[in-house]
């Protein structure tokens, strides 16, 4: 009965990210972060996980909550920027915006971290997920503003490191090696020739 308990209460722990991310996406669209949005976020998210029976969602049990501001912080100054750029793009009507699909390969095999970076990279205005490869790690995004190779790559970069931060906030000691291993080799890699928009 005791081991049962401690078991209970080790699935609970592991599962409370899940349950405080699932109540601030509530908030979150709702756009109030406030005592009652609180509260039925907290109803909501009772209800997706209790009622629809879904399989628990195995974290890797780390959380660093420093990375997880600077990925808060750096994620909202990014919507900021976004917004500001897309308005730009709009209101100039000397040229078009210029638009593209492009492929980012993860370098995380991981379902909950690239559904994660997905669903960062759709909440920055300019950029929206139209596919996601889950058999070969590959997000596909359109992507406005974007007029040539340079451009591209930015954008790549900046979906890449979104999942480094994601993974530094909440992934797992092999996954954070990983990233970290995958970042150093494409700093010292030559820069290889582009291949355009996938």
């Amino acid at each position: 009965m005791k081991h049962d308990a401690r078991t209970l209460l080790h699935l609970l722990w592991r599962q409370l990210p899940f349950f405080v991310w699932l109540i601030a996406l509530w908030m979150l669209l709702w756009g109030q972060f406030t005592v009652v949005s609180f509260l039925t976020g907290l109803v909501a998210a009772i209800a997706v996980t209790r009622v629809f029976r879904l399989p628990p969602v195995e974290l890797s049990g780390r959380l660093n909550f420093w990375y997880g501001l600077v990925f808060v912080v750096t994620f909202l100054t990014d919507v900021v920027r976004g917004s500001l750029i897309v308005a730009a793009q709009v209101l100039d009507f000397r040229r078009q915006p210029g638009a593209a699909i492009i492929a980012v390969p993860l370098r995380t095999d991981d379902d909950l971290i690239m559904t994660h970076v997905g669903v960062t990279a759709s909440l920055i205005p300019g950029s929206l997920i139209v596919e996601a490869d889950r058999d070969r790690r590959i997000l596909y995004l359109h992507v406005i503003g974007v007029r040539s190779d340079e451009d591209v790559e930015k954008q790549r970069a900046a979906v890449l490191l979104f999942e480094r931060r994601i993974v530094r906030a909440v992934g797992s000691r092999a996954q954070l090696a990983q990233v970290e291993s995958a970042t150093d080799t494409r700093r010292t890699a030559p820069p290889a020739p582009m291949g355009g928009v996938a």
